[in-house]
């Protein structure tokens, strides 16, 4: 982990343990987060703190060095960690993940992860690519079921990272929100970054990076509550991306809780968001690629408890 983090404790965080923010803004375990204010890892207005038990305050800068953590040990083969492989050849493995899988170890996950599993099968994959998460090209969110493309060869993930920042590679989602979509198909063009008020959240921000979801309404529920089923697909692929656009045009997905879409009159054990189809063409073969993965069984229970009136 190389990312440093300067954060201006805004109102919201008033009043919270220092080894809380630090946990939540860098995204690391409790754990984690003791080593690394012991190791002098963690300023607030400039004076290093070596104990998270005090309080932070509003307008207080926190800095915090993750470089100070114990180097972290690489990945190993789990074989208990589902691994649903829909495609595989020497350079191109396409999988579908199942709920609550972590894609990578990283702070406080530092196993049971997606990875974990794909070097069961695929051990070759430990050399490729980032040396935490090998192979690994885009991410979904541990909530988030569906497809994924992996690299197995070194060459592959130079391409396939060249696919997704040319924009080659569609990869299409279904969601259930709430409310009824003003317009049946859009396109929500809106920069992402942390959210200034609350940074263990992404926002829609003016200094965010540059982001689009396009985005149309397959169906219209009224019973629970008004919701829709929506087809995304993405051009980019930012943090959260599809979560955090639904909800900033008010349609948050149903069952995240980090965005404003758990409520009980819908509950859901997950955000109610999969991966669907994944296209694109293949960087040495030239075939064209297509994938679908059938809605899960949580999504579609869901589902089956929306109605029209």
């Amino acid at each position: 982990m190389s990312e440093q983090f300067r954060e201006t404790i805004p109102a919201s965080l008033h009043g919270q343990r220092l080894d809380r923010v630090v946990s939540l803004v860098a995204d690391i375990s409790r754990a984690a987060t003791a080593s690394l204010l012991e190791s002098g890892g963690v300023t607030v207005d400039g004076v290093a703190v070596m104990t998270g038990k005090g309080k932070v305050k509003e307008g207080q800068v926190v800095e915090i060095d993750p470089r100070k953590l114990p180097t972290p040990q690489l990945p190993v083969a789990d074989s208990s960690v589902p691994v649903d492989v829909v495609y595989a050849d020497d350079d191109v493995i396409v999988v579908n993940k199942q709920a609550g899988v972590i894609v990578h170890p990283g702070a406080g996950n530092p196993d049971s992860t997606l990875v974990n599993g794909l070097l069961a099968h695929f051990p070759e994959i430990a050399n490729v690519g980032e040396a935490m998460r090998p192979g690994i090209v885009h991410r979904l969110d541990a909530g988030t079921t569906g497809l994924m493309m992996v690299a197995r060869s070194a060459r592959a993930y130079d391409a396939l990272v060249g696919l997704l920042s040319q924009r080659a590679i569609t990869r299409m989602y279904v969601a259930i929100v709430w409310g009824h979509l003003e317009r049946s198909t859009g396109i929500i063009d809106a920069p992402i970054g942390r959210d200034h008020r609350d940074p263990t959240r992404m926002a829609v921000v003016v200094d965010g990076k540059h982001a689009r979801t396009h985005y149309a309404v397959r169906q219209a529920f009224d019973v629970p509550q008004p919701c829709s089923l929506v087809e995304c697909s993405l051009e980019t692929g930012r943090t959260h991306q599809i979560r955090v656009h639904l909800a900033s045009i008010g349609h948050a997905v149903v069952g995240d809780a980090v965005y404003g879409g758990a409520r009980s009159v819908l509950s859901a054990p997950r955000p109610m968001l999969h991966a669907c189809a994944l296209n694109f063409t293949h960087p040495f073969t030239g075939e064209e690629l297509a994938f679908s993965a059938p809605t899960p069984h949580d999504f579609l229970e869901v589902l089956a408890r929306c109605a029209t009136s």
